[in-house]
């Protein structure tokens, strides 16, 4: 994985301005740690960071290669899971490789394709070509949006970066947060609209959408989503084609030329993604490394609940010992999770998922010390139904985010003064993505249901997710992968029936029955459990008072913005009076008073100017 940053001006020439673009550059050198490059013209200043994972010595960049008389300039974020296949492609077509890297075959597919390439890509990408000859900048982010990519665009300028601290570092951009985004920080935090970065001005390309960038043009154009279509299989060939894809999504994403390890919470989506690597490694005669995190007496506290039904200790066991990994227990302090919530701030450029966030940053920062490519198993419980709003009655006909029930809260905590429009700004967004759902005629009521469900988790919750996995792992140099991600897989999965999608009565029960035989049944017969978090009631202890702290500082930036009297009952009472979590199955109560420090941490270390007007 790497970063990557430009500069387009057609009014101005910038080529003596490269000192910008190298600031910007080497604020992303935790993205790419290995190497740096830039190229610089009249009109166009680009930069890369490089985290070396193929080919040393051929995937450097920027890339320049030439046809036809013509000059095509690529920095690019990402892998390619279909290389070999489009490189063989385009040898057919009469180009010439030098290298085994999938930057060069990208490259190559652009130059033959246009804009078209994205239409032949399978993998995780963000990524800017410069083509000389048309005067164009055409830029690209995959289709579930795995891979960040920001802009900022005035008149017949633009500048975009891999991450907002690189935008940032720009003398032309400044950290401006308006009421339309201090709404969205409060309504729908920590997720965020598609192509919204929060603060003024600036934007992201949104998954599977593409920029096209001239002088006198401007386009942004979605080329993929979930397309509607009749099934016309059985329910074994539904199973068989699950678990074909899912094999061949984890294989694909298992190529390196540094080591590959695995996440492993003996959950289904995990274990599985384990199961497969230790099979491809074994075959090299290579031990797979896995890696699960805990935290300190977190068993002792423990508490079964509706979300979170049983500990992850003895399933991790019994899978570590079905495949012989070298597996490591990343345990974390309460106070870890606390004092590590400002660096999650800072490697997310947002206010985040609180501990979710601090503890997977510490996570990532361990395992690099092992490892640079990992593998996880986000997105499956999105992409099969995994989650409880896919079953239960009352949050799948709730006509709302069913993982964002916390409008009253939202209200309680901000300052009544400011008049923002908490419940608008929810329904708004809501409403707009139901209308962008692609039905069949013939669906039934449940069928469209879950349909909507499914494009509003894509969209809202697991990008989220997505977000939080890129920004924790990258700020450590550690590229995770996830394979259930793969866009044929989401294709696939989102025209599965309801019937066979969940049959024998469970969450994911195709995916459980496509890996049944595979992975052991007590793995397959597991009710979900999500990611672990603290129990211990001294993470709620040290996050009341870290709040408290704040409230008795005057010149803390949050208090302009929050009910002050509100906000220190609740760190009083250590959270019990948030009847709804703030955002999904984790950020209960202590988590909503540590996103509340999150932002005024985010305030204060990015210097941000409120600006509501």
């Amino acid at each position: 994985m790497c970063g990557i940053v430009g500069w387009i001006n057609f009014k101005e020439n910038i080529k003596d301005r490269i000192n910008e673009v190298e600031k910007m550059t080497r604020k992303l050198i935790k993205r790419g740690p290995d190497e740096e490059g830039f190229y610089q013209s009249n009109h166009i200043l680009l930069g890369h960071r490089r985290l070396v994972v193929v080919d040393p010595a051929g995937g450097q960049q920027p890339m320049i290669k030439e046809c036809g008389g013509n000059r095509y300039i690529l920095v690019y974020n990402g892998e390619l899971y279909n290389t070999e296949e489009l490189r063989e492609e385009l040898k057919s077509l009469g180009y010439t490789f030098n290298s085994y890297s999938d930057t060069e075959v990208l490259l190559t597919a652009y130059m033959h394709y246009k804009e078209d390439c994205i239409n032949h890509l399978n993998g995780i990408f963000a990524f800017a070509v410069w083509d000389e000859n048309r005067n164009r900048l055409f830029m690209a982010r995959d289709h579930l949006g795995v891979k960040p990519l920001f802009y900022v665009k005035q008149n017949e300028e633009i500048i975009f970066a891999s991450e907002i601290k690189s935008l940032l570092a720009h003398s032309k951009i400044r950290p401006v947060l308006d009421k339309d985004g201090l709404e969205t920080l409060f309504a729908l935090g920590p997720s965020r609209p598609l192509g919204d970065g929060i603060f003024k001005g600036i934007k992201e390309v949104p998954p599977a959408s593409f920029v096209i960038f001239e002088k006198d043009n401007f386009l942004i154009k979605e080329y993929w989503k979930p397309k509607a279509y009749k099934n016309k299989e059985t329910l074994d060939e539904c199973v068989d084609n699950v678990k074909n894809l899912v094999i061949d999504a984890i294989n694909r994403q298992l190529s390196a030329d540094v080591k590959v390890c695995t996440f492993l919470s003996g959950g289904l989506d995990s274990s599985i993604i384990s199961l497969i690597a230790s099979n491809f490694f074994n075959e090299k005669g290579i031990k797979i490394e896995t890696f699960s995190i805990d935290y300190e007496e977190n068993e002792k506290y423990f508490q079964a609940n509706e979300f979170i039904p049983n500990n992850d200790k003895e399933y991790i066991d019994l899978m570590v010992s079905k495949i012989g990994s070298l597996h490591k227990n990343v345990v974390v302090s309460q106070e870890e999770l606390v004092n590590y919530l400002d660096e999650a701030v800072l490697a997310n450029d947002l206010p985040g998922m609180a501990d979710i966030d601090s503890s997977l940053y510490l996570f990532c920062r361990e395992i690099r010390k092992h490892a640079t490519v990992a593998l996880s198993g986000e997105c499956a419980d999105e992409v099969f139904g995994g989650y409880p709003w896919y079953l239960k009655r009352e949050d799948l006909n709730y006509k709302g985010f069913p993982w964002l029930k916390s409008a009253d809260v939202r209200k309680s905590i901000l300052n009544k003064n400011l008049n923002l429009d908490i419940e608008n700004k929810i329904n708004r967004y809501y409403n707009e993505t139901i209308e962008q759902v692609d039905y069949l005629d013939e669906d039934d009521e449940l069928t469209k249901r879950l349909r909507e469900m499914f494009c509003l988790n894509i969209k809202w919750f697991m990008i989220t997710l997505l977000n939080r996995k890129d920004r924790m792992s990258m700020s450590n140099s550690l590229e995770v992968r996830v394979p259930f991600a793969d866009y044929r897989l989401v294709e696939y999965a989102y025209n599965i029936p309801p019937k066979f999608k969940f049959c024998d009565g469970r969450e994911k029960g195709i995916l459980r029955r496509a890996l049944r035989g595979i992975l052991p049944d007590e793995i397959i017969d597991r009710k979900k459990s999500p990611y672990p978090k603290t129990h211990n009631p001294i993470y709620t202890e040290l996050v009341c008072r870290h709040m408290l702290d704040i409230l008795s500082n005057k010149n803390e930036p949050i208090l302009d913005i929050i009910d002050k009297d509100f906000v220190e009952y609740t760190a009083n009472i250590g959270g019990k009076n948030i009847n709804y979590n703030w955002f999904g199955q984790l950020m209960s109560g202590p988590q909503t008073l540590a996103y509340l420090i999150q932002v005024n941490t985010w305030l204060k270390k990015y210097n941000v100017d409120i600006d509501l007007k």
